[in-house]
């Protein structure tokens, strides 16, 4: 395979149940180029979660592997990593505290020390999706799930990853908010003239038609183009 312009590279990635032979994952392979818009669409229990935690390196790999820009990807350099290719829950995790809170906690990382919180472009964001510069003030215990999933997509998208990998980030979202990430993310894709790209798993087959210009169905743990 032509490795030109690959992002995010998995070969023959396996996942197996510890101490049995039942595999979860068997020999997915899947490559992400700049400018692509994928997404996985399969039942409750088909691999796609684990697919996505694999290809983030959140979770043990048991064959195959993950390469970045065509290099294996070291135990040292996984923090790195995972500031380019960024895995958005389904359920955001948040601090305690305000949005801003929330927005400033990733420069407090080493991996991002070379960044500053910007609030003018944050605030940009915000407003892109109906929210004022007061809601910066509004408490973490006040947000609908909504707008916590909205602080966690603004946390992601400022620290500007290469590639994004959403785990249904609006299952639980009513239409309106779910038209409202589906908005930013679409901006955020485009900005970089073929630079960028995302991976969005969902389960519903009318927004993976809207979010994505490829999608692949995902069935017993393997991959099936042209679905």
């Amino acid at each position: 395979m032509d490795s030109a312009g690959v992002l995010l590279d998995a070969q023959g990635l396996g996942r197996f149940v510890p101490g049995t032979q039942q595999w979860l994952l068997r020999d997915v392979s899947l490559a992400v180029r700049g400018g692509d818009r994928l997404a996985i669409v399969g039942p409750t229990g088909s691999g796609k979660t684990l697919l996505l935690r694999s290809l983030a390196l959140l979770d043990p790999i048991d064959e195959g592997r993950v390469l970045w820009l065509s290099q294996t990807i070291s135990a040292r350099l996984v923090p790195a990593f995972r500031s380019q290719a960024t895995y958005l829950h389904q359920r955001p995790a948040l601090i305690e505290g305000t949005v801003e809170d929330n927005l400033r906690l990733p420069f407090t990382f080493r991996i991002h020390a070379h960044q500053d919180f910007d609030r003018r472009r944050v605030a940009s964001m915000l407003e892109m999706v109906g929210r004022g510069a007061d809601f910066l003030a509004r408490s973490w215990h006040d947000l609908s799930g909504g707008e916590a999933q909205i602080v966690a997509l603004v946390r992601a998208l400022q620290l500007n990853p290469t590639v994004l990998l959403l785990d249904e980030p609006t299952a639980s979202l009513d239409a309106s908010t779910t038209q409202t990430i589906e908005r930013l993310i679409s901006h955020w894709h485009e900005r970089t003239n073929g630079k960028r790209a995302l991976i969005w798993v969902t389960h519903d087959r009318q927004q993976s038609t809207r979010v994505a210009q490829r999608v692949v169905q995902m069935n017993a743990g393997k991959l099936l183009e042209g679905t």
